[in-house]
């Protein structure tokens, strides 16, 4: 797969994962949990840090800050899917937290197809 599809197939995920950020938004469940509430703001600012590069049709920089920035969304995903019962465990959180996950997974598959793309260039490290 080239660093261009990989790109295009990153961003269809982002939507399901821009889906899950509204969801959680907008639930009143969470509007008083700033723990909680830090899982829809990482997916904006994941999104919104990758939609620059993808504007401009730049894959090397899309996918330099699609894998520098997924620590963090992984982080909150995980976070999510252990902690969103004591919120609610309703089947709409139930979903959000698996479809979070599976974005995140998908993600992390789509950036190992063109690890050799997102290497540092010799004698620099990655940051």
């Amino acid at each position: 797969m080239t660093s261009e599809q990989v790109m295009e197939r990153i961003n269809v995920v982002l939507a399901h994962a821009w889906m899950v950020r509204t969801f959680l938004k907008h639930a009143e469940e969470i509007q008083n949990d700033e723990e909680m509430l830090e899982v829809h703001r990482m997916i904006f600012d994941y999104v919104r840090a990758l939609e620059p590069s993808y504007q401009r049709r730049d894959p090397k920089e899309y996918l330099r800050r699609a894998k520098g920035k997924l620590p963090k969304l992984k982080r909150v995903a995980e976070y999510f899917a252990r902690e969103y019962r004591r919120v609610s465990d309703h089947t709409n959180f139930q979903m959000a937290a698996m479809s979070l996950s599976g974005c995140v997974g998908a993600i992390e598959e789509l950036l190992s197809a063109v690890q050799s793309d997102l290497a540092p260039p010799p004698g620099e490290e990655s940051a």
